[in-house]
């Protein structure tokens, strides 16, 4: 099924790819005054958090998540870094064009906000995130370079 969510996916995930290829690696660590984490470890977070949401848990892709380490660690460089972006956008392509509407009616398998939400709106929420740090990245990334 060309679903709709990855298309909304691929095209964020597309400019994020943008945004870390415009960073040098001063910038992509530099953590501002105020701001608490850097381009790169919310890109990190990013990669995990799609990986593990809707890689391992709805395309039981066996992905395994360190969520303290995204954003503890510098672990990835540019280059990886756009290399993960894109192996997720394919991977969100892969999962999400093969559930079907009865799946996305189905209960999420966690309740990672304290309560019940379909399949169809935890994507939603995971691609509301996505965008919400693809315009903090957007932000840091112009403002550290000039």
């Amino acid at each position: 099924m060309d679903h709709e969510f990855a298309r909304c996916f691929t095209k964020d995930l597309d400019s994020l790819a943008k945004e870390v290829e415009l960073c040098n690696e001063e910038i992509l660590w530099l953590v501002l005054p105020g701001i608490t984490n850097s381009i790169g470890n919310l890109t990190q977070h990013l990669i995990g958090n799609l990986n593990h949401f809707i890689g391992a848990t709805l395309g039981e892709t066996g992905y395994v998540r360190n969520r303290e380490r995204e954003f503890a660690e510098a672990y990835l460089t540019k280059t990886e870094m756009i290399a993960k972006i894109t192996e997720t956008s394919a991977m969100l392509e892969q999962v999400i064009g093969s559930l079907t509407e009865l799946d996305l009616l189905k209960k999420f398998p966690y309740e990672t906000f304290g309560y019940e939400m379909t399949t169809g709106h935890m994507i939603t929420k995971l691609a509301s995130h996505l965008g919400y740090h693809l315009g903090q990245i957007n932000y840091m990334r112009r403002i550290s370079t000039n």
